[in-house]
């Protein structure tokens, strides 16, 4: 299918010498405002790289942008209301569970825990619901996923609003800046981090943060730190990995999960979302460590049951959103929501496949996973679902419906790209996230939190920035 085009915010090529000035005040303005990761090639701690990013903001219709921020609420109620929907995650994942280790090691600590009886009955949900816009329906959006567990980008995004309008008022299009909408991520992300641990209510707790062995995206990640200590100096915050979360936590016998003698508030998941960062039994055994504790987890292992692609597809089922959203609210969500099939073995996910396999080019192959890099597309759909007809994995996956998003040209400047880089056809994604902290009975608060735009390629399927797929972007809203 064709893809439409939105016109740039400014008119494009730019006049090679302006080009290359005004990407080297941008490259100085990521570095020195933290737009930045470090180098995967050349790994040290002592330097960051710029992070790929559109030289221009990107546009966005401002009626798309609005429909999605007001959503927002709504999404994570619905959320935490199946995470705390025994049966319906149980009847949803059972068939996954047969075929999928890593969602079955997480049910099995779901289990377990309730089990036992949960001793937090209090979780944060630090969410973003990602949205492209479907052009044969009129440049509407429709969501791609719903994030539950480590929500990246919140930091750096908030970053990207400023460092666009600096390269307007270079390019001398100031007037442009006020089609930018604010973006107040960090602050919003931070202030749910906050709450959390005040509802904790234990004045010497700490927070902790759950973070890789190697952390690439590390201004993301300790911006979090940095402005939580800014708005409350009395909060210590921990970094740790699974396995130094095994050797060096305890539960106490109030169960209370102990480090270095001070009891945690908050365990802040931005590491723990797939198989490769569990390499051994210790890191479960941590998670479980942690999930038994009394600290407000973020994300809960429901919450992190409740993000998997096969729950997504079961909320798209006919009278799925009644059970969870109030009947005035049902259409506006189900707006939202492209085709999502089962493959799992009955008469609908024969007719799903056999669907698949007709015309591949119109779905993407999804599997139970975050992190980007996973999905598959055109013949590699056919190719996979011709090898797992008859086989148990194939109910691990979901199938959806592939959306074709307008076309937009830009500039993406990369660490060691070419200067100046080509004008390319883009299409950007846009993350809006959520702040959500309830128990079962009670929501203490929930609210929208700020925006992510993602951008890549036109021709490229997967976008992820800290998979090397995609670039930071800012919208440019623009009026019908």
């Amino acid at each position: 299918m064709t893809q439409a085009r939105l016109a740039s915010c400014i008119p494009l090529p730019l006049e090679h010498k302006v080009l290359v000035t005004v990407i080297e005040k941008a490259k100085d303005w990521a570095l020195m405002h933290g737009v930045g990761m470090r180098d995967k090639k050349h790994f040290t701690k002592d330097a960051i790289q710029i992070a790929p990013f559109v030289l221009l903001p990107s546009p966005f219709p401002r009626t798309e942008f609005n429909k999605a921020i007001e959503l927002q609420p709504i999404l994570n109620e619905l959320m935490h209301k199946v995470a705390h929907d025994d049966d319906f995650l149980e009847h949803t994942l059972q068939n996954t569970l047969q075929v999928d280790e890593f969602t079955a090691k997480l049910f099995e600590i779901w289990v377990k825990v309730k089990d036992e009886g949960i001793t937090q009955s209090l979780s944060l949900g630090l969410f973003r619901s990602d949205y492209l816009l479907q052009y044969p329906e009129g440049n509407k959006i429709k969501q791609v996923e719903f994030n539950t567990v480590a929500s990246s980008f919140g930091a750096i995004s908030s970053n990207l609003p400023d460092m666009s309008r600096y390269i307007l008022r270079q390019l001398g299009h100031g007037d442009l800046i006020k089609n930018m909408p604010e973006n107040r991520a960090l602050s919003g992300l931070c202030s749910g981090i906050i709450e959390a641990y005040d509802l904790f209510g234990v004045p010497s707790a700490i927070v902790l943060f759950v973070v890789e062995e190697v952390s690439y995206n590390i201004c993301d990640q300790r911006f979090h730190e940095f402005e939580i200590s800014e708005k409350r100096p009395d909060i210590m915050i921990y970094r740790k990995t699974l396995n130094e979360i095994f050797e060096e936590t305890t539960l106490n016998d109030k169960k209370q999960l102990m480090l270095e003698g001070y009891p945690v508030a908050v365990v802040y998941y931005r590491s723990g979302y797939e198989p490769a960062q569990y390499p051994s039994s210790k890191e479960w055994d941590a998670r479980l460590r942690v999930e038994r504790s009394s600290a407000v987890k973020c994300p809960s292992i429901h919450y992190q049951l409740a993000g998997t692609k096969k729950v997504q597809q079961a909320l798209a089922a006919p009278g799925a959103l009644e059970q969870f959203v109030r009947a005035e609210l049902c259409a506006r969500v189900r707006d939202i929501f492209t085709g999502l099939y089962s493959l799992d073995f009955d008469e609908s996910g024969e007719r799903a496949v056999d669907m698949a396999l007709e015309d591949a080019e119109r779905f993407v192959l999804k599997p139970q996973r975050e992190g980007g890099g996973n999905n598959l597309y055109g013949a590699d759909v056919r190719a996979a679902l011709l090898r797992m007809r008859r086989a148990r994995e194939r109910a691990a996956y979901v199938l959806m419906e592939r959306i074709v998003p307008p076309t937009v040209a830009g500039y993406v400047v990369r660490p060691g790209g070419a200067v100046p880089p080509p004008v390319t056809d883009l299409v950007s994604e846009l993350g809006i996230f959520g702040v959500i902290i309830g128990t079962r009975d009670k929501i203490y608060c929930n609210r929208q939190a700020g925006h992510m735009l993602r951008t890549k390629l036109a021709d490229a399927n997967e976008g992820g920035v800290a998979a090397g797929l995609g670039a930071l972007d800012s919208p440019y809203l623009l009026d019908a």
